[in-house]
């Protein structure tokens, strides 16, 4: 149950989403020569997700072009989703992740388009919705000419992962 947009009662992603009433995709599959996370230390990183739903673009175009500002926006919360089922693939659970530590949102624009800032709030809302506005992140934005199979958004994330504590054995003789 949320109090305010970003504070919610619970305290794990998994129970969030749950109240939000947001199920998670099947998580996505790389397109290419490459694995969709890798982690090292407390650090989860992912490969950009796009808004694919069922192994297919959910909403393809440019913005300025052929897409809306709320179109945008909606192809960065499909992205943003794909990118939390590929999290929970790799670590085996949503509430291992603790927070968003960085967000890149690619758009694909027009010379002309001015509002990536808006689109990529389709994300950022999102992760403070699942995450809590207390935890922030950090975001980069930028437009591009294109982007793979015609997409018009990919989401890049890190994620601060929970690590689980060493064990210090003896040496067996």
């Amino acid at each position: 149950m949320q109090a305010r947009s970003g504070d919610l009662i619970s305290d794990d992603p998994s129970s969030r989403l749950s109240e939000l009433g947001i199920v998670l995709p099947a998580p996505p599959a790389p397109l290419g020569a490459y694995v969709e996370s890798s982690d090292t230390g407390n650090l989860l990183f992912l490969s950009g997700t796009l808004p694919v739903v069922n192994g297919k673009l959910a909403i393809a175009g440019r913005l300025g072009a052929n897409l809306s500002v709320k179109e945008g926006q909606e192809a960065a919360r499909i992205a943003s989703l794909n990118a939390l089922a590929a999290a929970k693939q790799h670590r085996g659970d949503l509430d291992r992740l603790k927070k968003l530590v960085k967000l890149t949102v690619l758009i694909a624009t027009t010379e002309q388009f001015a509002d990536h800032a808006a689109v990529a709030d389709g994300a950022s809302d999102l992760f403070v919705q699942i995450f809590g506005r207390e935890t922030g992140h950090v975001r980069l934005v930028y437009g591009v000419q294109s982007l793979p199979i015609g997409a018009p958004v990919i989401v890049d994330t890190v994620f601060e992962i929970e690590v689980p504590p060493y064990s210090i054995s003896k040496p067996q003789h």
